[in-house]
């Protein structure tokens, strides 16, 4: 790589431009899935189904969990639950013979409302008094049986949203040993773990008080090194004490991904498959937001925490935006200053029609909930 003779200030305002746009492309790329036909279906058919408590997705996670591990279910937790004949109703039957998990229902009645907010009950074909206002309200709970997607058969496909698919060859030289440095200057310990059920079906997590950032070993290099660069996100973005850091866990997750965007795009590497996927699906999930401005509204932290990471690492491992072998000198290739470098990718639009999966996001808790996407990367509390 050439020497940079740029005085400080415009080395900085170079790699800052360079983000913007790139935060610019991811955007746009968002916008073209988002506002497409496959993911416009799956939404439509994610609304159908009723949206759970937090205390039926713990029960969910730990039933889907041990079915998972039992072998029978192909994933740590399901796409959709939803009851025998909710999937009757959508074209679907529950195969003979499944065995269902157990969730608490809701046990509603007709109520009167007095002044002081209090209700009284109606009895079974008891009719309000006049001027009394009748409302609906919850009285109890009991139990029900609800079954995963997966154990279900018919002609009705369920739509899915396209989803993001693992990055396939080698990482770019000394990246992974650079963020490495980088994560255990900060006092966190990097470990590998070799599946993915390991950490809850999660590519890595990020886990503040025991300190340390687990990455699945069974995926490829650049796989890996992409998965490592976003828990790096987390770590220098996410930390529990800073008072900046998002309270939803979604736009943590888009922060994170876009950042492993940026310290891939660094390195002449185009992570579009995955990330573009990966973060339009978490956009989704932001309440009163729709998904592109979601991203948007990130772009000032991203590129604040991108940078802090790529001004850490050791600049040679850090692409200038020259193709790999320019001599400014000449106008000509020098072979020998191109060995082991990565041809550089643009992070293009064009790539982001790769179909998408959300995810859930209680950002201090185990995410389970059937209108969200499977996880991939995680923090952990």
């Amino acid at each position: 790589m050439r020497n940079d003779d740029r005085a400080p200030d415009g080395r900085a305002a170079a790699r800052q431009a360079k983000l913007d746009a790139l935060h610019e492309t991811l955007t746009d790329a968002v916008h073209a899935l988002v506002t497409g036909e496959d993911w416009q279906r799956a939404m439509v058919f994610a609304a159908r189904f009723r949206r759970y408590s937090f205390g039926n997705c713990m029960l969910l996670y730990s039933q889907s969990l041990a079915a998972y591990e039992a072998g029978l279910l192909p994933v740590p937790y399901p796409r959709y639950v939803a009851g025998y004949r909710a999937w009757q109703s959508l074209g679907r039957q529950v195969r003979a013979g499944s065995r269902g998990f157990q969730i608490l229902a809701p046990v509603t009645a007709r109520v009167v409302v007095t002044d002081d907010g209090s209700y009284r009950r109606l009895d079974k074909g008891e009719k309000p008094a006049p001027g009394e206002m009748v409302a609906t309200r919850m009285v109890g709970v009991r139990p029900t049986t609800v079954f995963p997607a997966e154990f279900t058969d018919g002609d009705a496909p369920i739509p899915e949203p396209p989803a993001p698919r693992l990055l396939q060859g080698e990482a770019p030289p000394g990246l992974w040993d650079g963020l490495a440095a980088l994560i255990r200057a900060k006092g966190f310990a990097l470990d590998d773990v070799a599946t993915a059920a390991q950490i809850g079906g999660a590519n890595g997590v990020t886990m503040w008080g025991p300190d340390k950032i687990l990455v699945r070993a069974d995926m490829e290099p650049l796989a890996r090194v992409k998965t490592l660069s976003h828990e790096a996100g987390h770590l220098y973005g996410h930390a529990p004490d800073d008072p900046d850091v998002p309270a939803h866990r979604g736009i943590a997750e888009i922060e994170a991904e876009s950042v492993a965007a940026f310290v891939l795009g660094a390195h002449g590497v185009d992570s579009a498959d995955y990330t573009v996927p990966y973060v339009a699906a978490w956009a989704g999930s932001v309440k009163d937001v729709d998904p592109v401005t979601a991203v948007q509204q990130t772009a000032a932290r991203v590129r604040t925490i991108a940078l802090q990471i790529l001004d850490g690492l050791e600049p040679q491992k850090v692409s200038d935006g020259d193709p790999p072998g320019l001599d400014r000198s000449t106008g000509r290739t020098s072979p020998s200053r191109s060995e082991g470098r990565s041809t550089p990718v643009p992070l293009s639009a064009a790539s982001s029609q790769a179909p998408v999966t959300g995810e859930e996001l209680t950002r201090r808790g185990l995410p389970l909930a059937q209108d969200s996407p499977p996880r991939a990367e995680g923090i952990g509390r």
